[in-house]
């Protein structure tokens, strides 16, 4: 794929996403005025997340986990300059990332009692959600700068 063709087709899936998160955000209540930076944060976290996955070749999820990082820092962001709860743009932010597909392979092989495909989508789902919870866990774990104007 040349690179204007790549470009291309990175910025289609950023669009796209953004679209989807936004209307994650508003079947799910979030105020209007945080529909464009949680959108923005999903977005950014699916494009990263594509990026390790096609150009670095790493497993679903190892890219999860770096695509975690910079949505959730993101995410912290904006929770900031919106004066807004983190939850807000969180979980609107990682939508994309959700194993949903995997989630129901699993539950579709379990009640076709396919044990070994059942095992095998449990296994791979189970680590992309605790690749979820580990990123956000390390990102918010970093403790924010102290704002030394208001210190006396």
């Amino acid at each position: 794929m040349s690179l204007p063709a790549a470009l291309l087709h990175y910025l289609c899936h950023f669009v796209v996403a953004v679209i989807s998160v936004i209307s994650f955000g508003i079947s799910f209540h979030v105020p209007r005025r945080h529909y464009l930076a949680c959108g923005l944060t999903g977005a950014v976290g699916w494009i990263v997340y594509l990026l390790c996955l096609n150009l670095l070749q790493c497993t679903a999820p190892v890219s999860v986990l770096v695509a975690t990082l910079p949505l959730t820092a993101l995410a912290r962001a904006f929770a900031i300059r919106h004066k807004a709860p983190l939850t807000v743009f969180l979980l609107s932010g990682i939508f994309p990332l959700v194993p949903g597909a995997g989630i129901y392979n699993t539950a579709y092989y379990f009640l076709q009692d396919d044990r070994a495909l059942f095992a095998n989508a449990g296994v791979e789902t189970l680590k992309i959600a605790l690749m979820l919870a580990l990123g956000i866990a390390l990102v918010c774990s970093v403790p924010l700068p102290q704002n030394h104007s208001t210190q006396k």
